[in-house]
């Protein structure tokens, strides 16, 4: 049974954290105080966080429902490739007597409204052309599918949940979508390793609550799980919020099964961690991002899940401050620290904006510039709340937090977490979102939101900002495309995601950004791609991050196993 909170121990104090500095006759003197709330007022404090619903659905938000642009128009300098055939009725016929079920193959018929859903993706920056989508029920299905795009030279386009944010998982012409949503079963769980071998379809959230009832987790979560699909995962190398503690995807996969351009079946669904027999191909499709092969069933390694969860919400006088935090618990928390987010207070007002009044914050606004929400995961319920506690006292006792609240059962934890979870979707809701997911030294890790803010407003594309104090953005911004320069992000992997909320797309503003954010994290030695990929995007940046010995390896590597250049072209590499 999970246990978040205290773990039934009779409180030595209440964990609603208040920091009260008493000054003294000299800065040297001057101490820290815990104001500890009594328990009725804790519960009342805490009653009033908001429940978390569902996983969100990305298709469901409102900047989905906004008709995009054609990609095509919107990057002029992008033509097809004539290399490619253009789809015929004899093709179509081929794939319907090639797959079963009654929704294998979906076709366009005029207006384009039938596949509106495959073409475009769900923040309504990118939408393609394809006139007709597949949805293989089984590795055979998908093996003769690509065959046959091989030999005819069909382009492709695999796509899993479809949510991605850099336009890898959508048409940018007329390509054939292969979606892998009918790829549903998990097949198989050791009890006893902990190894999962299931299809590239299953979403996410299926699989981890699967994994919930035997007494294991998956070792990665994202705000997007309802919706994204454990292949797409792979294919894009995803980070997500357990990367802390579990590490990356290139470790957690053991085996895949799937089907390489030309229909060859890689067939290496190995369930041992440890298979040191030649090349370890596999390697290549994480985060090939389907430009190499689709991926159509895997071998993940779970670990298990931990029985008791503590989460804390903490707020900041400074980023400084906030670094300083996460050195502290990275020492003292350790091996039970398994999540350490950063949000900026903006996020925090956004996510407040959209959902409304009642949605309260976890601590009063008080002018704090940063928030960090903080996860332990262990064992022992009882070691695991001392050690949170003995931080915490520490933090705060020290002047490096200002405020906090710790969640007393799991319903407070989820609603603690939707506060992290919550900000890639309430951010679009002015119109339209620039998003940059960068991995930056720790040290300069939010100066690239306090530098972008500062070009946006010199160029006039965005008003002033308020004071601290202030109110989230009034109307008197509405003159100005750019609304808000959000910045949030996993601190424990110093990866930041740098979101200009807009209130449509704009070249004014994307001029501003690009390439200038690419060239600041190239002069810190950073990453553009820390774990969203490269799809069409970032495609033309890469090189700030890769030398060209490198981009000249990954070209090789395409044409050896892609000759014809069919998989998810016009993206990745240029």
């Amino acid at each position: 049974m999970e246990h978040v909170g205290r773990g039934g121990r009779e409180p030595s104090s209440e964990m609603r954290l208040h920091q009260r500095l008493i000054a003294g006759p000299s800065r040297r003197k001057r101490c820290s105080v815990l104001r500890l709330l009594p328990s009725a007022m804790l519960r009342l404090a805490l009653a009033r966080l908001p429940r978390l619903g569902p996983a969100r659905r990305f298709h469901q938000s409102g900047s989905r429902r906004r008709q995009a642009q054609l990609t095509a128009k919107t990057y002029p300098a992008l033509r097809r490739d004539e290399r490619f055939a253009q789809l015929t009725e004899a093709d179509v016929a081929h794939f319907r007597h090639e797959l079963r079920g009654s929704n294998a193959v979906l076709e366009d018929h005029g207006d384009g409204s039938e596949l509106a859903g495959y073409n475009r993706d769900w923040m309504g920056k990118y939408r393609g052309q394809s006139r007709l989508v597949l949805r293989p029920g089984s590795t055979e299905e998908v093996r003769r599918i690509l065959e046959y795009c091989h030999e005819r030279q069909l382009a492709v386009v695999p796509q899993g949940g479809n949510t991605g944010l850099v336009g890898g998982s959508v048409p940018v012409f007329d390509e054939i979508v292969v979606s892998l949503a009918r790829l549903q079963t998990i097949h198989s769980l050791d009890d006893t390793s902990g190894c999962l071998v299931l299809d590239a379809g299953v979403l996410l959230e299926t699989a981890d609550s699967y994994l919930a009832e035997r007494g294991f987790i998956f070792p990665l979560d994202l705000g997007a799980k309802g919706s994204c699909q454990v292949g797409g995962n792979v294919a894009t190398n995803a980070g997500g919020l357990r990367l802390l503690r579990y590490g990356s995807l290139h470790g957690s996969v053991l085996g895949m099964e799937a089907v390489m351009p030309d229909g060859t079946i890689l067939d290496d669904l190995c369930t041992l961690r440890k298979n040191n027999t030649g090349y370890d191909i596999k390697q290549l499709l994480i985060g090939s991002e389907g430009t190499l092969g689709i991926i159509t069933k895997l071998a993940i390694q779970c670990p298990p899940r931990p029985a008791a969860v503590n989460v804390a919400y903490l707020g900041l006088s400074s980023f400084t401050a906030a670094r300083r935090a996460f050195r502290e618990a990275r020492s003292r928390l350790s091996e039970i620290l398994s999540a350490f987010e950063l949000m900026d207070r903006r996020s925090q007002q956004v996510v407040q904006a959209v959902r409304g009044a009642d949605f309260r914050r976890p601590l009063e606004d008080d002018g704090l510039p940063f928030y960090c929400l903080v996860e332990t995961s262990g064992s022992d319920a009882a070691h695991d709340y001392e050690k949170l506690e003995r931080f915490l006292e520490f933090v705060l006792s020290e002047g490096i937090v200002a405020d906090g609240v710790v969640a007393q059962d799991a319903t407070q934890a989820r609603a603690l977490w939707n506060w992290r979870e919550a900000i890639p979707e309430c951010v679009g809701h002015w119109g339209g979102v620039y998003k940059y997911d960068v991995s930056i030294p720790m040290t300069d890790m939010y100066s690239l939101v306090e530098d972008v803010r500062a070009r946006l407003i010199q160029q006039k594309l965005m008003a002033p900002e308020p004071s601290p104090s202030s109110s989230p953005p009034s109307s008197s911004q509405d003159a100005f495309v750019a609304q808000a320069v959000i910045g949030y992000g996993h601190m424990g992997d110093a990866n930041l995601h740098l979101n200009v909320a807009v209130r449509q797309y704009d070249r004014r503003v994307e001029e501003a950004l690009e390439p200038y954010v690419y060239e600041w994290i190239g002069a810190r030695r950073g990453s553009i791609s820390a774990e969203h990929g490269l799809g069409l995007a970032k495609r033309d940046f890469i090189r700030y991050s890769r030398s060209e010995t490198m981009v000249m390896l990954m070209k090789k590597i395409k044409e050896l196993y892609d000759p014809k250049g069919i998989m998810n072209p016009y993206k990745y590499l240029k």
